[in-house]
């Protein structure tokens, strides 16, 4: 068979359709193209010739290191965020996290992932002044290596841009000639107006630099300076701080606002096709040394663009974040029906069985409003934003649109505080209970964050001593008195950590709940979300209540895992609160 296309020229030309036989074996040999092709693909022959012989012998040296390594991946994982100074006392941060993990983590989680490590300079941590190194007070390099011995380690690659105050970009200030193109400098007279801009501070910022003012690339703030991917040398020292974090034992690696990567004049600067090449390349040289290890792409965008980072679903991120889930199950308990959380999950669809969500509703970010936009009308998202400003004294964080307009981009407000609103205690921990159902429920892997594992509440007072919006769900614990609010059975802290340490234990001793098992979306009662999660032994049917109405479903028989009761005929399931019933 022929088709017709067309030269540039405008002449006709005839081309024989390839069979389905053909396009299988070049797709299969497209997802095999090793990193050496990726090299080449993104930065030229010219510039293989230079770096390549010294980037395989780095990558020889990862393999030596981590041949005797495992990933560790199971068939379902949970995964706790939390920063790695999270705890502070008389001993050193992860010396307590180690403590802590020994008492309250061993068997409930899977993955660690630990927010930035290294010494930094603002953004608790995502303005990196040295990525080799970790912060004061923090510890050794050996209490992390330790970990990985207990937990899969996932560490925090914050590959987009680097602290001011790094000493690339200082020696960049100073002229010094091997650091001149590490960053993008700019003219700030010129047209930036299709750039996506995710804050509402100025793109360009200006520095004194040895021959003068020279204004450079800052999408997140003025301390957070863009690196320039166009030169290859930036690639090589990223790819080593990449080996380096997978010999020190973080098997899973997160790319920290990946979306900003590649600049270009002229485009959004968003999603550019060489920033997915470079996300290939990382997978291709983690496949290389590290086959079992994982790369988690983070871009808070829209469904369809986040989603593009699978790639064919062998060739680029294995896991992205699944940034609709939080909005939309607040959504639902606005609107207290799930009609639109059902009709989304009911479209949900994986590449590949390498691939898989990163499901979460809480983070140390703000709770995202544009990956929702396409999903929920906008007068709705305002209703919304509204709501939780006045129920939940949530803060709102905006962006700046190409038109010069500000718009909501997240929510900041702690996950249990959007759920309290006026309710009383147990009320609030029903509904809080039933959001985490969701997310242990759902098909995926589950990541909790440590706040919302403890419960808290928004931090005001962080705020108060940041001046950022952000700081409101970024609370730290002084040791000593975290312990003793855990030993008081009674207290808020330690009641939402023990029903959430039940829930996850459910989870885990059920196939049913395998990150890839299957799930079937019902959409019969709007009041109710409802999935069925099938395993190799086990079925599961999830409902999930979020009206304020005891609701009857017919038809169900079997036992809920949550409290062992035997359902014959019909479930009644009461308000805000929700049933596992293994059929």
């Amino acid at each position: 068979m022929e088709r017709i296309g067309t030269r540039h020229n405008g002449t006709k030309i005839r081309r024989r359709k390839q069979s389905k036989k053909i396009i299988r074996i070049r797709k299969r040999a497209y997802k095999n193209m090793g990193w050496k092709e990726r090299f080449i693909e993104i930065y030229g022959s010219g510039a293989a010739r230079e770096w390549l012989p010294e980037l395989e012998k780095r990558m020889q040296a990862a393999g030596e290191t981590l041949q005797n390594k495992t990933g560790g991946t199971k068939d379902q994982n949970v995964i706790l965020i939390t920063y790695p100074d999270q705890f502070y006392g008389e001993e050193n941060n992860l010396t307590l996290f180690e403590r802590f993990a020994q008492m309250y983590l061993e068997g409930v989680f899977d993955v660690v992932h630990f927010l930035p490590f290294c010494p930094y300079s603002s953004d608790d941590g995502f303005s990196v002044i040295d990525y080799k190194s970790l912060a004061d007070g923090l510890g050794e390099w050996e209490n992390l290596e330790r970990l990985s011995g207990q937990f899969i380690l996932m560490y925090d690659f914050v590959c987009n841009h680097v602290s001011a105050e790094s000493k690339w970009f200082l020696k960049c200030l100073a002229g010094d000639k091997a650091y001149e193109n590490f960053f993008i400098e700019a003219d700030p007279k010129a047209d930036w107006s299709m750039v996506i801009r995710p804050r509402t501070t100025p793109l360009l910022t200006g520095f004194s630099a040895a021959d003068g003012e020279k204004y450079y690339w800052t999408t997140f703030s003025e301390d957070q300076i863009d690196l320039n991917y166009h030169n290859p040398a930036v690639f090589w020292e990223a790819a080593d701080i990449f080996l380096t974090y997978l010999e020190r034992g973080g098997t899973w690696i997160r790319l920290d606002a990946i979306g900003f990567l590649w600049k270009e004049a002229g485009t959004s600067c968003m999603h550019h096709e060489n920033t997915h090449r470079i996300v290939k390349l990382f997978r291709a040289m983690m496949e290389e040394v590290c086959p079992e290890g994982r790369i988690v792409t983070e871009t808070n965008v829209p469904h369809e663009d986040n989603v593009s980072y699978f790639g064919n679903g062998y060739d680029e991120s294995h896991m992205v974040y699944q940034f609709p889930l939080p909005m939309l199950v607040l959504y639902s308990f606005y609107k207290k029906e799930a009609s639109v959380l059902s009709n989304w999950a009911s479209g949900l669809s994986l590449p590949s069985d390498k691939t898989c969500f990163f499901n979460f509703l809480a983070s140390h970010d703000g709770i995202g409003i544009n990956p929702v936009r396409s999903i929920v009308p906008e007068e709705e998202i305002d209703r919304l934003v509204v709501h939780l400003q006045e129920k939940s004294d949530a803060l709102v964080s905006y962006k700046e649109n190409a038109d010069g307009s500000r718009s909501a981009y997240e929510v900041n407000v702690s996950y249990f505080s959007a759920l309290q609103e006026d309710y009383d205690f147990e009320t609030a921990k029903c509904r809080y209970l039933n959001a985490h159902g969701v997310l242990l429920g759902m098909q995926g892997d589950a990541a909790v964050y440590i706040n919302s594992y403890l419960g808290v509440e928004n931090d005001r007072e962080g705020v108060s001593r940041t001046g950022r919006n952000r700081s409101i769900n970024r609370k730290k614990f002084a040791y000593g008195q975290l312990m003793k609010e855990l030993e008081e059975t009674q207290s808020r802290t330690a009641q939402i950590r023990k029903e959430m340490e039940r829930l996850i234990r459910v989870r885990k001793s059920c196939d049913a709940f395998d990150t890839h098992a299957r799930q079937t979306v019902l959409r019969e009662q709007k009041e109710l979300f409802g999935y069925i999660r099938s395993g190799k032994t086990k079925t599961v049917l999830c409902l999930h209540n979020f009206s304020d109405k005891t609701i009857e479903r017919a038809g169900v028989s079997g036992r809920d895992l949550l409290s062992g009761e035997e359902i014959e005929e019909s479930v009644k399931i009461a308000p805000f609160d929700f049933k596992w019933i293994a059929l």
